[in-house]
């Protein structure tokens, strides 16, 4: 099974919660910082349609843009 991926920028509460989130939830993730790692921003602008905002969290074959909350 492979890994969620949740695209972030440090300092980002949203992006904070949703790496609490999945912890709690125990769901393995990579943690993808869209400033240090190379490439990153730019995967980022193509999985969220060309929007500017973090976390982008890609779960199995979904696309869930920002988190406000658990499920």
């Amino acid at each position: 099974m492979s890994k969620a991926r949740i695209y972030t920028k440090v300092g980002c509460p949203h992006c904070a919660a949703a790496k609490d989130d999945f912890k709690k939830r125990g769901v393995a993730y990579e943690e993808i910082d869209v400033h240090t790692v190379p490439g990153a921003a730019e995967e980022a602008l193509k999985l969220s349609g060309g929007k500017r905002l973090v976390p982008v969290i890609v779960e199995k074959d979904k696309v869930v843009l920002g988190f406000c909350g658990g499920s």
